[in-house]
């Protein structure tokens, strides 16, 4: 696999994001920095802020940490309020104008692959594998108020109740997911727990036996005492369990996807704690992504990811579009276009 990371490799998981942010006074020299956006990549942000408060420069600095969802953090980030989004999707086309039209010019980071999981209640002894078409006929739009019960996602499930639980229209995992199983990312039934929290939701299924559910795969992995993750059959039709492994070798499909920092060019310029703080996250960011139960990128990716913050490459690679079932390898080429153009500016 470690051939597949080439500049070719990297550059499409440049087009990835998280949403972080600095507070309005820190973009004028405070060192107060403001961080919202997607839960998924909040972990990942949570363990750069710890790191960064053991060295001398980040004794000083003060940090305020959200968990709201990838859309709303691109919403204060487009807005101006942040300087730093948490995101586990690519900005969309409306937030991009809500950036041009407030003029915020910005930097996409990929940093880590995610494997949205689904997960059951060890309990549950039937769904331990599931196709997209039996993932869509629970979650999807014409199931709310009709799908109800296990035997009718599946004839050999048992005739039993469904407890969902689900991640809230906010999160950039459900518009991923409903994306990727049910063709939009708003073709979604909403008759469910639905929470930005996703303890909300491993507690959820952990405390129902005919439960069932998706979120990222760290808040599976440091929960695996409470739940069982669900097979996915890929369209090879084989059925694959989330893990580092089936994600890098490309096996895990449809439901992996890169995560991102977005981060507001004008505070990386002018606020020199921000900068600090961006410069020490990028240094470790293997690291804080293996601690925090994601899939890291190869060091030599993380070095052209670094690169690209140093060089000031703005926008996206995405052109506001939300691409689904990448792997790892068509994350870096659908990168690779904009990022030799920039390179040969």
């Amino acid at each position: 696999m470690g051939s597949r990371f080439t500049l070719r490799s990297f550059l499409v998981i440049a087009g990835f994001s998280a949403v972080v942010g600095v507070s309005g006074s820190a973009a004028n020299g405070a060192d107060t920095i403001r961080i919202s956006g997607s839960s998924t990549v909040f972990p990942i942000t949570k363990a750069a802020i710890q790191g960064y408060r053991t060295t001398t420069k980040g004794k000083s600095v003060d940090f305020d940490i959200k968990e709201t969802g990838s859309t709303a953090g691109f919403r204060e980030f487009c807005n101006g309020n942040i300087p730093l989004a948490n995101a586990s999707r690519p900005i969309s086309g409306k937030e991009l104008k809500r950036c041009a039209d407030n003029g915020i010019n910005f930097i996409e980071l990929p940093i880590a692959f995610d494997a949205i999981t689904v997960v059951v209640n060890p309990a549950n002894n039937w769904a331990r594998s599931m196709t997209v078409n039996e993932l869509s006929r629970l979650w999807s739009k014409t199931a709310q108020g009709t799908i109800n019960r296990w035997n009718q996602v599946n004839l050999d499930y048992p005739d039993r109740a469904i407890k969902l639980c689900g991640p809230g229209q906010d999160s950039g995992t459900f518009d991923v997911f409903n994306k990727t199983i049910n063709g939009s990312k708003t073709n979604s039934r909403t008759d469910y727990l639905a929470s930005e929290d996703d303890n909300d939701l491993v507690k959820c299924v952990a405390d129902h036996p005919q439960a069932l559910a998706y979120f990222d795969y760290a808040y599976f992995k440091n929960n695996t005492d409470k739940l069982t993750a669900v097979k996915v059959i890929n369209p090879k039709d084989n059925a694959v369990l989330p893990s580092v492994k089936s994600v890098q070798n490309e096996k895990y499909r449809p439901l992996s996807r890169p995560l991102f920092l977005y981060i507001n060019d004008q505070s990386l310029r002018n606020n020199k704690p921000f900068r600090q703080f961006i410069s020490y996250y990028l240094r470790n960011i293997s690291t804080l992504v293996s601690t925090s139960n994601y899939i890291p990128l190869p060091d030599s990716t993380y070095r052209l990811v670094e690169s690209k913050k140093y060089r000031h490459i703005l926008g996206t690679s995405f052109g506001g579009n939300l691409p689904v079932g990448l792997t790892i390898g068509q994350a870096i080429d659908r990168s690779f276009d904009q990022h030799k153009t920039e390179y040969h500016r």
